[in-house]
């Protein structure tokens, strides 16, 4: 593994003033001193893990090209600016947890998501190893203020990634002649989602099953990157969208499972906003989109007639639901959302709303009084090394919202599409919920071989 000199740091860049939506993360976080708003990424690896100090000065050598993540926040909650830190150290940053034998992986995984950044610091790295001689993983968890899902899946493929990852979309470079469409598709867009927000009567929302103890677990599960293309190509969707439905499926098994009911669930999805140029930026240039997943959908089942018979009318049916019914009322949710100018539009709001506007949106989408499931996903990378070792594969860390049911996060690495959902200790039965999940998008495509995803 390559080593740097550790007193090596890289150039420092001059001030950024903080984007909305990082002001929106800083004065949430301001408010609710006790929540956790921080994210983050698994890395597993094969081969013997490097010590301590030599995965120090790896990180340290990286850095280079992640000047972001040498800066701090400076100038007060009006003004916050991202500043180089004078007094940034590797050290602080990186850590390590050793398991105790085979029977200790569980307790050091979970251990390094649950631990404390360092003072003064928004993210952080834990070297987890020990529980056999041949493989370990890479956490990496930082605040939200700090980063969105995309810089991260820079991050990751700056410090561990090899090859390209797949194209983000992305729309085309605006023009002024399209401004007054822009700005009415904009504020067309806010207003259908700030409606869809507002409580509904006779609607109830899916209740906490169990009192939280704060302690977070995670769960992964994986199937072949193809097979979610392949059945979105044929019913003419997105790979995201097949995931989506195989969520609510996944849901509605679960539900019956545990026996937590869930008369609706809606899920917030994180979208990417970065104009064409924009690669690493400093802080978030995402937005968050509500939407109703299918897990409890009404049905009209198709009744086979002989051709002289009357058509007989059909039965409406709460259990029955078909899983290309849930994909197809996904797509019906998400058709405009994959169009240019729609996407043109949720890029004109991140980068032109207001701070008060942003953290009132915000505040709102990420309340369990409109949302039950934070969603997201990220393609990484087509594969990933530190020195000898190499990547084995990748589980998200998305943002675990205090009252939703649990933060799902699809990452596409190498040949696979990797699930993993995070969740309190308490959920019940929610170590199952990566197997629903890969079983509900075998019955979508029929006869689709899924794996599990070693832990």
């Amino acid at each position: 593994m390559p080593v740097s000199d550790p007193s090596a740091r890289p150039t420092p860049l001059p001030g950024r003033r903080a984007h909305a939506v990082d002001r929106a993360f800083l004065g949430m976080e301001r408010r609710h001193p006790d929540v956790r708003w921080d994210a983050g990424g698994v890395a597993y690896l094969s081969g013997p893990p490097p010590s301590l100090a030599d995965l120090r000065a790896y990180v340290g050598f990286r850095l280079g090209a992640l000047p972001m993540l040498t800066s701090r926040v400076e100038g007060g909650a009006r003004r916050p600016r991202w500043l180089p830190d004078p007094d940034f150290t590797v050290d602080r940053h990186v850590h390590e947890v050793v398991a105790d034998g085979p029977a200790g992986w569980d307790a050091a995984l979970h251990t390094a998501l649950d631990a404390p950044f360092a003072p003064g610091t928004y993210w952080g790295v834990w070297l987890i190893h020990g529980h056999v001689p041949d493989e370990y993983a890479v956490c990496y968890r930082f605040h939200h203020a700090c980063q969105d899902g995309s810089a991260a899946a820079l991050t990751f493929r700056a410090m561990l990634g090899e090859g390209e990852p797949s194209a983000r979309p992305v729309p085309k470079k605006g023009r002024l002649t399209g401004l007054p469409r822009r700005v009415g598709t904009a504020v067309g867009l806010t207003t259908m989602f700030l409606a869809g927000s507002l409580p509904v009567r006779g609607r109830s929302r899916a209740a906490a099953p169990v009192a939280p103890t704060g302690e977070r677990r995670l769960w992964r599960g994986r199937v072949p990157a193809d097979a979610l293309r392949r059945i979105a190509a044929a019913h003419g969707g997105s790979a995201h969208d097949v995931h989506l439905a195989a969520l609510a499926g996944a849901l509605s098994a679960w539900s019956a499972r545990s026996g937590v009911p869930l008369p609706r669930v809606r899920a917030l999805l994180p979208v990417d906003a970065r104009r064409p140029n924009e690669e690493q930026t400093w802080g978030n240039r995402c937005f968050a989109l509500p939407l109703e997943l299918p897990v409890r959908l009404p049905v009209r089942l198709p009744v086979q007639r002989p051709a002289r018979t009357a058509p007989a009318r059909g039965n409406g049916s709460l259990d029955a639901v078909s899983p290309l019914r849930r994909l197809e009322h996904v797509m019906a949710s998400t058709r405009r959302l994959r169009g240019e100018a729609w996407r043109q539009a949720i890029q004109d709001l991140v980068r032109y709303m207001p701070d008060r506007p942003t953290e009132w949106y915000l505040r709102r989408m990420l309340s369990p009084r409109v949302t039950d499931v934070m969603a997201t996903s990220m393609p990484i990378a087509d594969k990933g090394s530190l020195g000898d070792s190499r990547v084995t594969g990748v589980a998200l860390l998305p943002l675990l919202v205090p009252g939703h049911l649990f933060g799902v996060g699809l990452s596409y690495f190498g040949e696979w599409a990797e699930t993993s959902f995070v969740a309190d200790r308490a959920l019940p039965h929610g170590e199952s919920l990566p197997e629903l999940w890969e079983q509900a998008v075998g019955e979508l495509g029929g006869e689709v071989e899924t794996g599990s995803a070693p832990m």
